[in-house]
């Protein structure tokens, strides 16, 4: 196998493919604006995402590709990210007018097969899942989608819910049960078994749920500081008082910082939340919302976005709905499952 760096997709006469670097980081994340806009009507794109993604701290898991048209235009990107054992994410993103929209999108789809099969080799392994996306709305991405081999697996509600200064009488938590930031250390960084009970209680919390698989420590703390909404400060555990007296970890959430809206603010993001399943019933999602919902509030953030899965078997989507989330709107999973001997 060829060096996945250097791989290339086929484009036709007179475009040309390159590896981004920091200079295309507007015109990339213009093209990713302008996809979003026709999919659903809106934009959220993070201009110091795609910087992180293309030459910070995220590229190391990623490569990517840019397609130029004879002009020199951005037609077209594409992004293969080594997530984790056995799980490659893959993006291919064609701007909305273009002519050959689907010759492009065949041959980013293409090489996103071949590169996610290079990283796989490097790991050792002889398969991974291929886990892509689209907003529920483009058909045209779908299309594509279908077309390289992905089905669709899952739908995704996107929700948020604004913040106001009635938050602020907001409950706290159920009697035996405790919320706090994970603890830090005199320098302000996190302790390790803080950090590692966050991610314990997060792998046994979506053990019963859709696709899940197990990521290991570093690969999840790498994951997740990559981003740069990233703060310590947004990362909570729930502890549950047992039968005895003690305190076992019963929930946690990951937040982030999201980049300013319209209007000029910040908002809070929750990337994820999760209750063990041993504590569930008392409460603990709940006490975990009410403290994200509280700290926006307590930091002048406007809103609280997150992600839910449709058919959750925890029913999590009605939660969010009865404390004020409201869809904004959906995306579906596509995966494809690659192999060789």
């Amino acid at each position: 196998m060829t060096s996945a760096q250097l791989t290339m997709p086929e484009v036709p006469t007179g475009w040309s493919a390159s590896v981004p670097d920091l200079p295309d980081v507007p015109e990339i994340a213009a093209l990713l604006a302008a996809h979003q806009r026709a999919a659903h009507g809106s934009s959220s794109v993070d201009p110091e995402m795609v910087e992180s993604n293309v030459a910070g701290t995220g590229s190391w898991t990623r490569r990517e590709v840019i397609v130029r048209d004879p002009d020199g235009a951005l037609a077209a990107w594409g992004l293969v990210h080594d997530r984790a054992a056995g799980r490659t994410v893959v993006e291919v993103t064609v701007r909305p007018d273009e002519e050959r929209a689907d010759e492009l999108a065949g041959a980013l789809f293409g090489w996103a097969a071949e590169v996610a099969a290079v990283i796989t080799h490097a790991r050792g392994l002889t398969e991974t899942q291929l886990d892509s996306g689209a907003y529920a709305a483009d058909d045209r991405q779908r299309r594509w989608l279908a077309d390289a081999g992905y089905t669709q697996a899952r739908t995704w509600l996107q929700m948020s819910r604004p913040v106001t200064p009635s938050d602020a009488g907001l409950p706290g938590p159920r009697a035996g049960v405790t919320v706090r930031r994970v603890a830090t250390h005199e320098d302000g960084t996190p302790v390790a078994a803080d950090l590692q009970a966050v991610h314990l209680v997060l792998e046994e919390s979506f053990a019963d749920h859709f696709n899940s698989y197990r990521e290991s420590f570093p690969e999840f703390m790498q994951r997740l500081r990559e981003d740069p909404g990233h703060r310590w400060a947004l990362w909570w555990l729930a502890e549950v008082e047992d039968e005895d007296g003690g305190l076992a970890p019963g929930g946690a959430v990951v937040g982030t910082v999201l980049p300013p809206d319209d209007s000029g603010a910040y908002g809070s993001y929750i990337d994820y939340i999760g209750v063990h399943r041993r504590s569930r019933g008392r409460g603990v999602a709940k006490a975990l919302l009410h403290t994200v919902i509280r700290d926006a509030l307590e930091h002048d953030r406007n809103r609280v976005g997150l992600e839910v899965d449709a058919d959750s078997p925890t029913g999590a989507d009605g939660l969010y709905s009865s404390m004020g989330w409201v869809t904004s709107y959906k995306t579906e999973s596509w995966h494809r499952d690659l192999s060789w001997d």
